[in-house]
């Protein structure tokens, strides 16, 4: 027993050497080596088997404690979910547009792909040039690739390393001093790790956790990128409608500019109209700038989404009538559902990697037993190597405990024991947020449906009291400025309409995002 600068205790048998020098040796000698030669190869299917069955028991052990997810800290049920009857209502009676393509029956959001979600070609196209291009799933895809090559790397350590070696040795006789020649030709496995306690194997299971985990979390930069590219095209659709009718407005407002500074000079309009009119213009204007300036905006980030410039003819095709529709999610629709996202599966695995760790730092509190072995043919001629060469074998076992390490080992099962506890906080907060997101977009789709029909309700009465301001003033009944005041009005309407639209539909596709929808 011999103690190692590594404060630990060695336990080995004797190494025999790689090969034995063979010398010439007389008749009876010669004999008496090969009749032990003989009685060692009557062994050698004894001490095979012993091996055999060493490495079928290693690795069938582990300390890790056993897979278990904490309970969900959310209710059973979404609050805001609708009844499966009025969910059908509201979804008959406030599509999106025409042209939709309903999702039908009751699929959960993570099995409809996006191209059957997002019916718009344009739309389709430019997802998949984001898709393609995006350097944020691009990123991703490597993280996967990196800890794939670092899985197979650590899964190696489960199978022992077979090495090929060829070795000339020449030194002095210690008899005559003549210079003698020992070849040797074989193959040999160095430092095998017999894995009784399970280290290796859950080392393995970490890392094939992380590997699975980072797969998801592509999945999850997927999900997001999809939803993005949809967003900001609706966005854009949006604005674009509002500089439609902003430059419309603002025509008729000039239009009507004109005409009453030719009634103030005429004595047909007062000051008030005049500056009234005026106001209206640059008001018209202004708006028109912003909307200009949003815009520009929306487009760059939709350019750095899509990784490129997007095609001129995507985004001037009129699609306005093709939107997405996604069925509503009935009351009492099972939480345990988000379970289907990609971040909960993403901070299950890395769960499940915490407590493989858990394992590998109790290991380490037990023997770690090594076997060094080698296999091949010796000879004191090359030409007789293979002829006439003897055939040398080598096993060396050895055994390292543990002893004195000033508490690394407990210090390293503590920190695995706190970053198991670590996942399990981020696991419970993955399932907080998703729930949260998902009450949230419920919420804010059953309040922009209504929303929705008052802003129409709004626009409709707006134009007719604009009808009724013009007949008024024409009639002489009321002056120019009710005129004024229900133009104002009624243009605020309808930008609303067409922001309250763009929400509904920015609503429907975060809904299908937050439940999982997009990576197919």
């Amino acid at each position: 027993m011999t103690i190692n600068t590594d404060r630990s205790v060695a336990l080995s048998t004797p190494a025999a050497p790689v090969s034995t020098a063979l010398r010439g040796a007389s008749g009876p000698a010669r004999q008496a080596g090969h009749a032990a030669h003989d009685a060692g190869g009557r062994r050698q299917p004894a001490r095979l088997g012993l091996l055999a069955s060493l490495l079928v028991l290693a690795g069938c052990g582990t300390l890790a404690p056993a897979p278990q997810n904490p309970q969900a800290p959310v209710p059973g049920e979404f609050a805001h979910a609708r009844p499966a009857s009025a969910a059908g209502q509201a979804a008959d009676g406030h599509k999106a547009g025409a042209g939709n393509t309903a999702v039908t029956g009751a699929a959960a959001a993570a099995d409809i792909s996006w191209k059957q979600f997002f019916v718009s070609p344009a739309l389709q196209q430019l997802i998949q040039i984001a898709l393609d291009h995006n350097r944020d799933l691009r990123l991703a895809a490597l993280n996967v690739e990196r800890t794939q090559a670092a899985y197979r790397i650590q899964r190696a350590d489960r199978l022992p390393s077979v090495n090929g070696s060829f070795q000339l040795q020449r030194e002095p006789s210690i008899l005559t001093g003549q210079q003698t020649s020992t070849l040797s030709l074989g193959l040999g496995i160095t430092q095998y790790e017999l894995d009784f306690f399970g280290r290796v194997k859950n080392l393995t299971d970490a890392a094939l956790a992380t590997y699975m985990a980072t797969e998801e979390a592509q999945r999850t930069a997927q999900i997001n990128l999809v939803a993005g590219v949809a967003n900001a095209y609706l966005g854009l659709q949006s604005l674009d409608e509002q500089l439609a009718l902003t430059r419309a407005t603002l025509k008729t407002r000039e239009e009507s500019q004109k005409l009453t500074q030719l009634q103030y000079r005429n004595g047909a309009a007062s000051d008030l109209d005049a500056k009234q009119a005026d106001s209206l213009v640059y008001t018209a204007r202004t708006t028109l700038a912003q909307l200009q300036r949003q815009r520009d905006t929306a487009y760059d980030a939709l350019v750095l989404l899509l990784g490129q410039q997007p095609p001129a003819e995507l985004l001037s095709v009129d699609t306005h009538e093709n939107h997405v529709e996604l069925e509503e999610v009935p009351a009492g629709l099972p939480s345990d559902l988000l379970t289907r996202r990609p971040d909960i599966r993403q901070a299950e695995l890395q769960l499940r990697s915490a407590e493989a760790n858990i394992g590998a730092a109790r290991a380490a509190f037990f023997p770690r037993i090594t076997l060094t072995a080698t296999a091949g043919m010796g000879s004191s001629q090359l030409d007789d190597l293979f002829n006439h060469g003897k055939f040398i074998w080598t096993i060396n076992p050895a055994a390292v405990l543990p002893i004195f390490d000033y508490g690394r080992n407990r210090a390293n099962l503590d920190v695995a024991r706190v970053d198991q506890k670590i996942a399990i906080t981020n696991y419970e907060k993955a399932i907080q947020t998703a729930f949260s997101e998902v009450s949230d977009a419920l919420a804010n789709r059953r309040g922009l449906i209504e929303q929705l029909d008052a802003q129409k309700s709004l626009v409709k009465t707006e134009g007719e009291r604009l009808e009724l301001a013009n007949l008024r003033y024409r009639s002489g009944v009321s002056s120019y400025f009710d005129v004024l005041d229900a133009q104002r009005s009624h243009f605020t309407a309808q930008q609303s309409l067409i922001s309250a639209r763009a929400e509904q539909r920015q609503n429907l596709v975060e809904l299908y995002k937050v439940l999982g929808g997009g990576w197919k």
